[in-house]
């Protein structure tokens, strides 16, 4: 049998460039069709910003989500958008839904975490199907596909390999704005990862004194930081790096700061499963 792997953009559009190469790497891969890539229609669809308006990006994901046929569901592409949709998304998922796996990051981390929240399939950050433009790409998406079908650690974050504590992992933009929202996930003594790019300092800073000053965040068991890349310009230079940062805000929150982790918005990015691992 194939395993049907659903592609669906919940943000921002999907190109038909993309989503060729994505089909192209199938078929080198897997020439005997025994995993095989579905793009939802909705995902090319443009409005504004977005792959579609609201209403027509949540009925694609539900689609897939709810759909027997689909063995798992991988997010396109990051943007912004996810948030939008992803309570009322996740509120209409049948029991189909919780027999699979999701997998993305960045904005898809809305989706994510109300996924999650909700107990519902096997959520993870990692790669998404947009990957495949980025040099190294097939790597990269080889490892998604990897814990996509048969949940292969192979792929996996190094640190989950040493620390059994739950762990999670959101882009800070985003897990810093689901907070106190309907689709914050509870992530009491879990091992929480962030990354980000394209912010300045003064903005991680920011967000960090944000996040950290939760009620909610203080319950976790420690703070790991990825790779914050293409940061903007600061002028004056703020004088302090990203991993500083962190400490500081961990430190003045009392959050242990438990060092890298190798997530971020490139090629190298690996797969966080949320949750205990078995």
């Amino acid at each position: 049998m194939t395993f049907k792997i659903g592609i669906v953009a919940a943000s921002s559009r999907f190109s038909r460039e993309s989503a060729d190469r994505v089909s192209a790497f199938m078929a080198e891969r897997y020439p005997s069709g025994e995993v095989s890539a579905v793009f939802h229609e909705a995902s090319f669809l443009t409005h504004g910003h977005f792959a579609g308006d609201d209403e027509s990006r949540a009925r694609a994901f539900v689609d897939f989500a709810n759909d027997p046929r689909i063995d798992a569901v991988w997010f396109a592409r990051g943007g912004y958008g996810s948030c939008r949709i992803a309570e009322a998304a996740v509120a209409a998922l049948t029991p189909a839904a919780a027999k699979k796996r999701y997998l993305g990051y960045s904005d898809a981390g809305s989706i994510l975490a109300a996924l999650y929240k909700a107990g519902i399939g096997q959520v993870a950050h990692g790669p998404m199907a947009s990957d495949v433009n980025r040099r190294g790409g097939d790597q990269t998406v080889q490892r998604s596909i990897d814990w996509l079908v048969k949940g292969r650690t192979g792929g996996l974050e190094p640190s989950l390999a040493a620390d059994p504590r739950p762990a999670v992992a959101f882009n800070l933009t985003i897990i810093d704005q689901l907070v106190g929202t309907a689709i914050e996930p509870d992530l009491t003594g879990h091992v929480l990862m962030l990354e980000e790019v394209s912010e300045a300092m003064y903005r991680i800073d920011r967000m960090m004194f944000h996040l950290t000053g939760q009620a909610s965040i203080r319950r976790v068991a420690g703070i790991r930081l990825g790779r914050v890349s293409d940061v903007t310009p600061n002028d004056p230079d703020f004088g302090m790096t990203a991993e500083e940062i962190a400490r500081y805000w961990c430190a003045r929150a009392g959050i242990a700061y438990l060092g890298a982790a190798d997530i971020g918005h490139d090629a190298a990015n690996t797969v966080v499963p949320f949750g205990p691992r078995s």
